[in-house]
């Protein structure tokens, strides 16, 4: 017995060092998640091995996509093939990320089509293309809790980084509507250039910047004032602008100019157009990782995604995915 004795003390003194020591950490992974908006599901890729892992049916045409905050939970526009249809397939897509399904659908009302999620992760802000107005869900009680009137055609959905505002595009009013979400209120409206596409929050909310796609600009906006201070041309004003992203230290500015087959890479102080970078056939949607290292778009008629090296400027991998991607999601662990 005493034996026994001492060989447990052995193999408790062996393990008292493991007990205190942590787990190692696990290995950093980026998945992306795509829109397909004609096949009807999304995406999985496995950015750092660059292929698909999984593919998720969601039975209706798929727009704008967003992750959560906590990375739980990806978030998609479901609507009709056929403009301003009304049937049961106008919702938001509920995307678990650890099992890759769809585990529900959230109201969202008719025609959703871009998104953006509050920072704690318990409102959806939701343009209705059809309706002309913001639904906002409440992601808990799973219902629409109100609605905000905005402009003609909205598309774009922008939420700053502290979660106070919100903008609205409209495409057939060319204009920008800022919601405060402490009321949920349109509490200014104005003009941007022609067919207003997508809008992005500088970190410190300060600027703000909204493509046009018609147009063929990005728009400079200082959020204090809601007033546009500088618009740029990009290229011959026939490349398209549509989606855009910021870097994490707010100097660079990334826009998808659809028509244009390309990126353009925009120095957001000089307000200029410091690089253009090929990518697949009429990018569309756009994402960054938080470092700011890795790009994303979402090319349409190719049927893939580009990832980009943001340091060297360059495409260095195409994922083929499903049929017109969309919009692209990034979930970090």
């Amino acid at each position: 017995m005493y034996r026994n004795v001492l060989i447990a003390s052995a193999l408790l003194v062996a393990l008292l060092p493991l007990a205190g020591a942590r787990a190692p950490a696990p290995p950093h992974s980026t998945l992306v998640f795509v829109s397909n908006e004609w096949s009807h599901d999304i995406t999985v890729v496995d950015a750092d091995a660059r292929r698909v892992i999984a593919t998720i049916p969601v039975g209706a045409r798929v727009r704008g996509i967003q992750s959560s905050p906590d990375g739980t939970r990806v978030y998609a526009a479901l609507t009709e093939n056929t403009p301003k249809a009304r049937t049961h397939n106008a919702a938001v897509a509920v995307i678990d990320v650890a099992s890759r399904r769809m585990i529900g659908r959230l109201p969202a009302g008719s025609d959703p089509e871009q998104l953006a999620v509050t920072p704690d992760g318990r409102h959806l802000y939701v343009s209705n293309e059809d309706a002309g107005v913001a639904s906002i869900v409440d992601v808990g009680r799973r219902t629409v809790a109100t609605s905000a009137v905005v402009g003609v055609e909205p598309e774009g959905v922008a939420m700053s980084r502290d979660g106070r505002l919100v903008y609205i595009t409209a495409e057939t009013s060319s204009t920008v509507s800022v919601i405060d979400t402490r009321t949920n209120k349109v509490v200014a409206t104005f003009l941007v250039d022609t067919r207003p596409r997508s809008a992005v929050f500088a970190p410190d909310g300060k600027r703000a910047w909204v493509t046009a796609e018609t147009g063929g600009t990005v728009s400079a906006v200082d959020v204090a004032r809601n007033a546009v201070t500088a618009r740029l041309r990009i290229g011959d004003g026939t490349t398209r602008p549509v989606g855009i992203v910021v870097s994490p230290d707010a100097r660079t500015l990334y826009v998808t100019n659809g028509r244009g087959n390309a990126v353009s890479v925009i120095d957001a102080r000089a307000f200029r157009v410091v690089a253009t970078i090929p990518v697949g056939r009429r990018p569309w949607g756009i994402a960054l990782t938080r470092d700011g290292s890795t790009l994303f778009t979402a090319d349409g008629p190719s049927n893939q995604i580009s990832i980009i090296d943001t340091r060297t400027r360059r495409a260095v991998a195409t994922v083929p995915v499903g049929t017109r991607p969309w919009g692209v999601a990034i979930v970090e662990r």
